[in-house]
């Protein structure tokens, strides 16, 4: 049972109901709110589900990456293991700090095109900030985080324990990025992503178009290349969500299936037809 991710994943949500619980940020914020709903699903089918649902899909991605690989530099990638030797404090470490800049890349890329951002909203479609809504994600994110990963990973070599740690960690602190607690690390907010500092990635109005705090584990990306923004005083934005978010479907299966719909952009074509 240790062994497994599912049984970590609802430690670490029992644990962020808890403190959120004992220690709210937003005390008038209760549990039972507007879309709470939507975001168990999203916890039950990111959470648990996609893994199985999508496992094909990545299995063939992988070996495809995994073909070309061995085509181009003649080596098959997971026969490396490059930490192979290494003790697995710093696989853990090792792992979690590459994992992170790869995600950290890929989220900046979500903002900044135009197709990713379409489904990468639906996350941004939060309004009401707690720990659940780490999950409220589009699944086409799943594959495209685990395929951009899996060539520097594989070639890694880690440990199942490492890799199964690092997964557990990064759970971990996403969820309590969203969740409501006012939690900054002190010192190590330069280090370490937080409650206080992740709320500004989800302002409707952020300080830069493409939006700031693109961190998932650690902040040190986001303060290395100027996308950090962090008030020092426990300030919130004034409301939550994305530019537009009004045009498009709140409905759990438009968000599932059609996350790019966009009533403003249809309705233009269609005047631009007709006329």
């Amino acid at each position: 049972m240790l062994t497994e991710y599912s049984f970590w994943l609802v430690m670490v949500s029992l644990l962020c109901i808890g403190a959120e619980r004992l220690a709210p940020w937003r005390r008038e914020q209760t549990i039972i709110r507007p879309q709470i709903g939507q975001d168990l699903f999203w916890l039950l089918f990111n959470g648990f589900l996609a893994g199985i649902v999508f496992g094909g899909v990545l299995g063939f991605a992988e070996r495809w990456l995994a073909t070309g690989f061995s085509a181009t530099f003649h080596v098959a990638p997971d026969s490396l293991r490059l930490l192979a030797t290494w003790p697995l404090a710093v696989q853990i470490l090792v792992v979690l700090v590459v994992a992170d800049l790869i995600e950290w890349l890929v989220h900046n890329a979500l903002h900044r095109c135009g197709p990713l951002w379409a489904i990468h909203r639906v996350h941004h479609s939060i309004v009401t900030m707690d720990w659940i809504g780490n999950f409220r994600f589009h699944w086409g994110e799943i594959l495209l985080y685990k395929t951009v990963k899996y060539l520097p990973l594989a070639l890694l070599g880690a440990r199942w324990e490492a890799i199964l740690v690092t997964a557990v960690l990064s759970t971990l602190i996403g969820n309590l990025n969203h969740a409501n607690l006012n939690i900054s690390w002190g010192p190590l907010r330069y280090v370490l992503n937080s409650p206080r500092m992740h709320i500004w990635h989800h302002d409707k109005h952020p300080p830069t178009r493409a939006g700031v705090n693109f961190g998932v584990v650690f902040s040190l990306w986001d303060w290395l290349f100027g996308t950090a923004y962090m008030p020092r005083d426990a300030a919130q934005p004034e409301a939550l969500g994305y530019r537009g978010m009004e045009r498009t479907p709140r409905a759990l299966w438009m968000r599932f299936l059609l996350p790019g719909y966009d009533r403003g952009t249809v309705t233009s074509s269609m005047k631009r037809t007709v006329g």
